[in-house]
C-alpha cells in the first residue's frame, strides 16, 4: 500500500487559484481512474477535476467556498502500491488534515455541552465505507425521494456515472439524484439497481407544517452572480422603460423572413429584432453605454455594444453576452443568440 496526493492543476492560463465549489467524493471511499473527485471554480469557468489513479479518500484538502493555490494538495488516497509519496516522506497534504478524517470511534447522542454531535460519515456505493459496511448495502435504504425527469431534461452526473449507466444500459433520466443540484452519483445508481428500477414516492393525504430551514452557502457561480450584480447597481445606472407597441408589421416581417431563409440559418425570434432597436437607439444616446469609475471620477462611454440576455439554469440567473452587436445584422444576432443559449 502506498499513498498518491493529487494536486490542484493549472486549470488555465495566467490562473493562479480555485475556488472549491463542490466535493463529489466523501472520506473513506473508493474512487475509480478517472472519477471526478472535485468542481473547482475560476474567473473563466467552472472545471471538473478527475482522479488520475484508483485508490481510497484518506484526506481532503478544503471546504467548499475555500480558495485554493494552484498546486496546493487536492486529495490524498490509499492506493495499491508505491504511489507519488515516498517512504518516510511526509506529504505536504498531511499538516492539516486531521480536522476532515474520519473517527473511528463513535460519538455518543450529544456531546457534554448540550451539542447535537457531528453527523456520521455517510457510506460511498464504489468501495467500502468508514465503518466497514459494504456501500452498496447502505445505498439500499436511503429513500428515493425525487421523481423521473421529465422529456428532454439533461440529468447531471460525472462521465464516470455515466459511463457506469450506458454500461448497464440505464436512462439517467430515470434515476433520482441526490447529489448538489440534483447530480446523480454511484450512490444513486445502486439505490436504482437495488429497486430493480422501481422509484416509490411517499404520498400523504394530510397537511403539515414545514419547520425546516435549509442554509445555502452563497458560492461558486452564485457568489459570482451576486457580486457582479452588486458592481453593476454600483456602477452602472438603472433604467426601466415601460410602453405598448403594436408589433403585427413586425411579425409579419419575421415571419416572412423566416419562411425564405436560407438552410443552415437560425430561425429568428423577437429577440434579433430588439437586439437591433437597442443599437439603434444607444447610437443616438450613447450616453445610455457607460459606465461610472468612481476611483478615477471619469464615465467611461464605449461604443462596443455588448448585450446581455437573461437565463434562467438550475445553478442561478447567468448572462450570457451577445458582444460588438452593432457590428451584427438580425441574422447573425440570431445565430449568437443561439449559440449563447446552448
Amino acid at each position: 500500500m502506498g499513498e498518491h496526493v493529487i494536486k490542484l492543476p493549472d486549470v488555465g492560463e495566467g490562473v493562479a487559484e480555485a475556488e472549491l465549489v463542490e466535493w463529489l467524493v466523501d472520506l473513506g471511499a473508493n474512487v475509480r481512474e478517472d472519477e471526478v473527485i472535485a468542481s473547482v471554480m475560476t474567473d473563466k469557468a467552472t472545471v471538473e477535476i478527475p482522479s488520475p489513479v484508483e485508490g481510497k479518500i484518506v484526506w481532503r484538502g478544503g471546504e467548499i467556498g475555500e480558495v485554493l493555490a494552484v498546486g496546493s494538495p487536492l486529495v490524498r488516497l490509499e492506493v495499491d502500491g508505491a504511489g507519488n509519496v515516498k517512504p518516510g516522506e511526509t506529504p505536504a497534504a498531511a499538516a492539516p488534515a486531521k480536522k476532515d478524517e474520519p473517527k473511528a470511534e463513535a460519538k455518543p447522542a450529544k456531546e457534554s455541552s448540550g451539542k447535537p454531535a457531528p453527523k456520521a460519515e455517510k457510506p460511498k456505493p464504489n468501495g467500502a465505507a468508514p465503518n466497514g459496511q459494504d456501500g452498496a448495502a447502505g445505498s439500499a435504504s436511503k429513500p428515493l425521494s425525487a421523481m423521473p425527469r421529465t422529456e428532454g431534461e439533461k440529468p447531471l452526473a460525472s462521465p464516470a456515472v455515466r459511463k457506469r449507466a450506458a454500461d448497464a444500459g440505464v436512462d439517467l433520466r430515470r434515476v433520482p439524484g441526490t447529489g448538489p443540484a440534483g447530480r446523480i452519483t454511484h450512490e444513486d445508481l445502486d439505490a436504482f439497481f437495488a429497486s430493480d428500477g422501481e422509484i416509490a414516492t411517499a404520498r400523504s393525504g394530510g397537511y403539515a407544517r414545514n419547520m425546516k430551514v435549509t442554509d445555502v452557502p452563497v458560492i461558486g457561480l452564485r457568489r459570482k452572480i451576486a457580486e457582479k450584480m452588486e458592481a453593476a447597481n454600483n456602477r452602472i445606472v438603472p433604467i426601466t422603460y415601460v410602453d405598448e407597441v403594436d408589433v403585427t408589421a413586425l411579425e409579419d416581417l419575421r415571419a416572412e423572413l423566416n419562411a425564405s431563409r436560407k438552410e443552415g440559418r437560425a430561425k429568428l425570434t423577437l429577440l434579433p429584432f430588439l437586439m437591433r432597436a437597442m443599437v439603434k437607439a444607444i447610437g443616438e444616446q450613447p450616453q445610455v453605454n457607460a459606465i461610472y469609475d468612481d476611483e478615477a471620477n471619469v464615465i467611461h462611454q464605449h461604443g462596443g455594444v455588448h448585450i446581455g440576455v437573461a437565463a434562467q439554469t438550475p445553478n442561478g440567473l447567468m448572462v450570457p453576452v451577445v458582444r460588438h452587436a452593432e457590428a451584427r445584422d438580425i441574422w447573425d444576432c440570431a445565430a449568437e443568440v443561439a449559440r449563447l443559449s446552448e
